[in-house]
């Protein structure tokens, strides 16, 4: 019902915008780049965009990564939205248009028009491709961005959600056309001398909590500064924290200028509730928020409370 529903709302706009989360990774990289290929394959007319300037260029080999622009050009075009739970990620002034809303994180608000949300599933591209691939052409192209986005958000396969399923998706995306070399090559091996520089200053700075159960790591603007890396260059560095023997629950604080992101993550135990506690979203295991500048000690000392309730 829902393949039928979105392929009659996209035949009935001339113009389509893909959109994703603010600060993207992988999965809303690639799934709107996947998205954009299809609809493109399909004859439409087109755009994707993203709020944020600096993007993620290691994902930079992924098919149309150029054409990813800053600003919608589009004034009356459906909007796709991709890997995002609200709509104030997104970035974008949003008011009065249609939404479709592709997602997979549990604490999605449901923003859309018609919210396509699944939280079983490990990478919104699944979603993505669950409701299109019957309706629309799934090329090479489409392919390989969904298993970019697959692979990341697994973390190559490790994370808890993990099934056979998701292993059936990944043979079927390879089938038609995903490069499996490509991808874990781009992934694995493109690093930035400025993440190293950061990741090693930022592992400096672990703690640990609650009897060695809760470990945190702050990443703050004077590392930033002395290393020159970007917020895509912590991309994952929150999993540090939680692989440690003893911890149950990762704990990221990034300093931004206006701004700090709390990246949490933990090994079995349901966090998405305290993310939600402090306004934010994600899964079960793998969740954050965005909190206005402060102290930041202060700021942990909160979501170290909130943990001792949980």
């Amino acid at each position: 019902m829902h393949q039928q529903d979105l392929k009659a709302i996209i035949d009935r706009y001339r113009t389509v915008t893909v959109l994703s989360h603010i600060n993207p990774d992988a999965d809303a990289i690639g799934t709107s780049l996947g998205i954009y290929a299809l609809l493109k394959a399909y004859g439409k007319q087109v755009e994707i965009a993203n709020y944020s300037i600096a993007l993620p260029q290691h994902l930079d080999f992924l098919p149309n990564f150029s054409k990813i622009k800053y600003k919608i050009d589009y004034a009356e075009s459906l909007i796709i939205a991709c890997d995002c739970g609200s709509i104030d990620r997104l970035g974008f002034d949003l008011e009065g248009r249609e939404i479709v809303n592709i997602d997979h994180h549990q604490t999605n608000q449901n923003y859309g028009t018609l919210n396509l949300v699944d939280p079983l599933l490990t990478a919104s591209s699944h979603v993505a491709y669950n409701v299109l691939e019957d309706k629309f052409p799934v090329t090479a192209e489409v392919a390989t961005c969904f298993y970019t986005a697959l692979l990341s958000d697994t973390r190559y396969f490790t994370t808890n959600n993990v099934d056979e399923e998701v292993f059936a998706f990944a043979v079927e995306l390879m089938a038609r056309g995903a490069e499996h070399k490509q991808v874990t090559f781009n992934l694995t091996q493109r690093r930035s001398l400025a993440s190293l520089r950061m990741l090693g200053k930022v592992l400096g700075t672990v703690t640990l909590h609650r009897d060695a159960t809760v470990a945190s790591m702050k990443a703050e603007q004077d590392m930033f500064a002395a290393t020159g890396a970007k917020m895509s260059d912590i991309e994952g560095v929150v999993d540090y924290a939680r692989s440690l023997v003893t911890v149950e629950i990762g704990i990221l604080l990034v300093q931004q200028e206006s701004h700090i992101k709390v990246s949490l993550r933990s090994k079995s135990q349901d966090i998405s509730s305290l993310a939600k506690y402090f306004g934010g979203g994600g899964h079960k295991n793998a969740c954050g928020f965005t909190l206005e500048s402060g102290n930041i000690e202060e700021i942990l000392d909160k979501i170290l409370r909130k943990i001792d309730q949980l």
